[in-house]
């Protein structure tokens, strides 16, 4: 399961906590507006994340959003005994 939080305040951060700053940005039509956010391909590439993946928004709170994947792939990390 991949999740990824954006954190849009000043927190105070552990130190296993990895984070990267991203631009939200807005786009205004005539009949409609939509906000834009640009996923590192730094993060994208440690997840395997691919082309065209389905994606899911979820409101932790006001300022924490958890993107996650609908289709869970399996960990590449190796779980110790």
């Amino acid at each position: 399961m991949l999740i990824v939080y954006l954190l849009l305040i000043k927190t105070t951060r552990k130190d296993w906590e990895m984070g990267y700053k991203v631009k939200i940005q807005q786009v205004k039509r005539t009949n409609s507006r939509s906000f834009y956010v640009n996923f590192p391909a730094v993060f994208a590439d440690a997840v395997n994340m691919k082309k065209s993946e389905e994606m899911e928004w979820f409101i932790e709170d006001r300022n924490q959003f958890i993107l996650k994947r609908v289709k869970a792939v399996k960990s590449l990390l190796i779980k110790r005994k």
